[in-house]
């Protein structure tokens, strides 16, 4: 990889279009932001900088910060061609760095901050070797911030984005930033936890495909406070576009964001406790060699081997894929090696002895698996296994697929289907109980909802944690 490469990873540079800054600012106009001071704390070559000199009449003071000199240069050639600029000031300045305590206090007014952070997570920059990231130590001196130091990864804009909040602890203003959606949604569940000063929040969702090339949802954020309101507010308004007049509310409630909160105000008798909890399929971190292919009264491996193995440990499987697409099973295979964590893989040796020497013979690739939790249990284990595996009948739902489809799933060949780590299920030990259960979870009142809990732009929208607070029991129209 090239430097010019890595340095664009390390500072996630995303420069904004200029037509996109010239928007947000004329929709932040229009909904009444009006800043006596302006902060850009990384303007790169100044689209935000411009368009807010463009757009704010009002502004007196308007500063941009940029570590790189190459984008400062092109900024300050950009500024001699405007008039009067005699009030926007540019510097150099590493944004983890800057002492922003001391730094803001070269004006009073209202503070707009505005601009587009670094999309990237700190393990994105520990990998090309980059140090354009916070100080720990400061890092943990924030309220708020233990759970996120805890992380193996973060966003960097979060961080920075929980810095920026705490400039209006004290001071009236707003902040106006291009962030990933899911990051924006993190950032005001820690507003709202840390009690900040919040009078209203707004999200306007941008087509990052269109006017970055980047694969990801993202949005404008806008953030409104005011230390001397009598009252905060914490529940915030989703527009489909900068343009949407339409919106609908997001807010946190019962320990959870919710996306929908019309939706979920109507259906909220069913919040409470699934009758049953649901799980997620075997997890083994070695599909090569635990996933196989039927061929004849043989199985071929995803090293290209053909075995002969015992039926005693060999379960059909269905993949989150073929949960979430429907798709008919594909004569796939799983070796599940316990009925419980933990349980003595010994046995196989006796009961189905060319299991174990197949086992054997991939002992290297099965020993290799990262996680501490194959090293602490014994060897060839898996996880996701207990009594509710084995049953016979399941409801499942593939927890990437966004099209949110539940499927009643049988037996098949007369033994119990298993599923992988991308899945959630439900299980019963007969037909008559599972189809009840079925037509209560896909109903309308339960499918609206678990919707309305759910945000389907999201890598992993369907989460445990979200189906184990429907209680199907209370669904009355089926």
């Amino acid at each position: 990889m090239n430097d010019t490469k890595k340095k664009k990873i390390e500072f996630g540079d995303f420069q904004t279009p200029f037509s996109l800054a010239k928007t947000v600012c004329n929709r932040l106009k229009d909904i009444g932001l009006n800043p006596k001071v302006i902060v850009e704390p990384t303007c790169g070559v100044g689209a935000f900088l411009l368009s807010s000199f463009d757009s704010f009449e009002s502004a007196e003071t308007i500063v941009g910060y940029e570590i790189n000199e190459n984008y400062l240069a092109e900024l300050d050639a950009s500024l001699t061609k405007c008039i009067n600029t005699n009030k926007v000031t540019i510097k150099q300045g590493d944004f983890f760095s800057i002492d922003w305590s001391k730094e803001l206090l070269f004006s009073n007014g209202e503070l707009l901050v505005i601009g587009n952070f670094p999309w990237v997570t700190n393990s994105g920059i520990g990998s090309i070797g980059g140090s354009n990231l916070p100080v720990k130590s400061n890092f943990l001196k924030h309220s708020g911030f233990d759970s996120i130091s805890g992380k193996a990864n973060f966003d960097i804009s979060e961080w920075m984005l929980l810095e920026v909040m705490s400039w209006f602890a004290l001071r009236k203003g707003s902040i106006a930033m291009l962030v990933k959606t899911a990051v924006a949604r993190k950032i005001l569940s820690h507003a709202e936890n840390q009690k900040a000063c919040l009078v209203s929040s707004l999200i306007y969702k941008i087509d990052a495909k269109k006017e970055f090339n980047a694969s990801v949802d993202a949005c404008l954020l806008v953030m409104s406070f005011d230390f001397k309101a009598e009252e905060f507010v914490y529940d915030y308004e989703v527009f489909d576009s900068l343009d949407a007049k339409q919106s609908h509310t997001v807010g946190h409630r019962n320990g959870f964001t919710i996306s929908d909160l019309i939706s979920f105000n109507e259906y909220f008798y069913l919040f409470g406790n699934s009758p049953i909890k649901w799980r997620s399929g075997v997890k083994h971190d070695c599909s090569s060699v635990m996933e196989l292919t039927r061929i004849g009264d043989k199985y071929q491996n995803g090293l290209g081997e053909v075995v002969s193995l015992e039926n005693d440990y060999v379960y059909p499987l269905l993949k989150g894929s073929d949960i979430g697409s429907d798709k008919k099973w594909r004569e796939k295979f799983v070796i599940v090696t316990q009925k419980k964590v933990g349980e003595d893989t010994d046995t196989i040796a006796t009961i189905a002895p060319k299991t174990w020497q197949y086992l054997n013979a991939n002992k290297e690739l099965l020993n290799a698996r990262g996680s501490s939790i194959y090293v602490k249990n014994p060897k060839f284990s898996v996880f996701g296994v207990g009594d509710y595996a084995f049953n016979d009948w399941k409801i499942a739902i593939c927890a990437l697929y966004k099209n949110f489809e539940f499927r009643l799933v049988s037996p098949i060949e007369h033994k119990t289907v298993m599923f992988d780590d991308t899945v959630y299920y439900i299980s019963f030990k007969n037909r008559e109980e599972a189809e009840i259960v079925f037509s209560k979870i896909t109903s309308k009142e339960g499918l609206n909802f678990l919707k309305s809990l759910i945000f389907f732009d999201e890598k992993r929208p369907v989460k445990t944690g979200l189906l184990n607070v429907f209680d199907w029991t209370k669904v009355t129209n089926v």
